[in-house]
């Protein structure tokens, strides 16, 4: 037996199992590690088996049964035998040169104080059901003027309310039959002309009865009278103009809010994601 038959042994097996042990020195792990988030949290990367070195041992003979059955001549114990003895060559030189070189997989390594650790290849795939998973880009769909001004309008839709009604102008129709209903007929108004004619000295005697006192007439003077479609004129536009300003500063925070988000995602993120959530998107 040599490495390079261990290392395949290891690779065959852990594809179908968890765990693979190394008589006396430990056991290869493999672990399921799910989608995580990337680049500020606008790459998705896709789930992947994790190879890790454990010194605990197993109590599995996958190996063991790998090359008995790989070797007719040779049974179970002698499979455990074989095995064994190389496992136990391997750790001391593991011990002495600190590094031992796992083709296909990575190297098993051991510290100052002779503790063993794995480092995988960078290119290891050990998860058959992943294959043709790739990381997902959040950053390939760029907005348009037209699709940030149509969320901008939305968002200040939502948050003003709908607009409020105006009255109703009449209709036409209605119109002219008031104006018809309250137009006198020529005739009548003819009648009314020559009844209302006066003459001179008696229009000046009403003019003089009628006459208000000079004080009278300057306190009605004073008083501004303002006719009530004006007052409802102003009013409306005072609501309109207030409406106006509201949806100006609720635009331009939408906007602000909007080119935040885009330049620095990570000042933003804290506001937007619980701690839980910012673990995932900055592991």
């Amino acid at each position: 037996m040599d490495i390079d038959l261990l290392a395949k042994m290891v690779k065959e097996a852990i594809l179908d199992h968890d765990t693979v042990t190394l008589p006396g020195v430990g056991c290869f792990v493999a672990e399921l590690v799910p989608s995580t988030f990337s680049d500020k949290g606008y790459t998705i990367n896709p789930p992947y088996r994790r190879l890790y070195f454990s010194p605990k041992q197993g109590a599995d003979t996958y190996l063991v049964d790998l090359y008995a059955r790989d070797n007719e001549e040779v049974d179970a114990d002698m499979a455990t035998r074989i095995l064994t003895e190389f496992l136990a060559e391997m750790k001391e030189v593991l011990k002495v040169k600190k590094t031992v070189v796992f083709p296909g997989l990575g190297r098993l390594r051991a510290t100052r104080e002779n503790h063993f650790f794995f480092v995988a290849d960078e290119d290891l795939d050990i998860y058959p059901a992943g294959f043709g998973l790739e990381p997902i880009s959040l950053k390939t769909h760029v907005e348009t003027p037209e699709e940030v001004a149509a969320t901008v309008s939305s968002l200040a839709a939502e948050l003003l309310g709908p607009e409020p009604a105006l009255p109703e102008a009449a209709p036409a129709a209605e119109m002219a039959d008031q104006v018809g209903h309250d137009a006198e007929p020529e005739e009548e108004m003819a009648g009314q002309a020559g009844h209302d004619e006066a003459s001179v000295e008696e229009m000046a005697d009403q003019v003089g009865h009628d006459a208000e006192p000079e004080e009278e007439m300057a306190g009605q003077a004073g008083q501004d009278v303002v006719p009530a479609p004006e007052r409802k004129k102003r009013s409306w536009k005072g609501l309109w103009i207030t409406l106006g300003v509201m949806a100006a500063l609720v635009l331009l925070a939408a906007a602000a809010l909007a080119i935040v988000g885009r330049v620095a995602p990570a000042w933003l993120d804290p506001f937007l994601y619980t701690p839980e959530q910012l673990e995932v998107l900055y592991p």
